[in-house]
């Protein structure tokens, strides 16, 4: 990255947004899918809680609608309720798939977005926001959810999910090929 880049505070919320989404709350579910069944992906404790695999959805059709659709202009195709509705078993796979597409897809967007828009007005899910507000509710959105995922992860296996290993009492956060060997 630039030096000037490195001073320039709208250009580091954007990367931030982009760091936050693609290296550290896509790992993290990551490594929750690894250790599920499909079917405990699709379990839900009771009919007005969510699953794994509805939240999965929900995430992909919230960063599509807020970031590829809201920012880029793409066309939004999204039906939110479906996201909640799925019962039928998507494989782990497929959802990750999934997953992974969207997140390029929102990547893309965020990396070739004109920072100086960051202040516009973009009409999103039946709201006028701007930019700067859909970019931090789309990452804010994907914390929280993530946050569920791996809670229900932790309970779904009793195991602790090594996300970080501490040196000297300072978390360092483990990459998937370290915990995975």
């Amino acid at each position: 990255m630039t030096d000037a880049r490195l001073n320039d505070v709208p250009h580091q919320f954007v990367d931030q947004a982009r760091t936050l989404l693609t290296t550290d709350y896509l790992p993290k579910i990551e490594r929750c899918l690894e250790q599920l069944s499909d079917e405990q992906i699709w379990w839900r404790p009771n009919e007005q809680s969510n699953s794994i695999g509805n939240l999965l959805l929900h995430l992909c059709g919230n960063a599509r609608q807020w970031i590829v659709s809201g920012l880029s202009g793409a066309a939004d195709a999204r039906v939110r309720q479906e996201e909640f509705d799925q019962r039928e078993v998507i494989s782990s796979s497929d959802l990750l798939v999934r997953l992974r597409e969207t997140l390029e897809d929102v990547d893309r967007v965020l990396r070739e977005f004109d920072t100086k828009k960051l202040l516009e007005n973009y009409f999103i899910q039946g709201s006028e926001v701007t930019a700067l507000e859909a970019i931090f509710h789309v990452t804010e959105h994907f914390s929280m959810h993530a946050g569920q995922i791996i809670l229900l992860t932790k309970l779904l296996t009793g195991s602790d999910l090594g996300f970080y290993e501490f040196e000297n009492g300072v978390p360092i956060q483990r990459r998937r090929s370290e915990s995975s060997s």
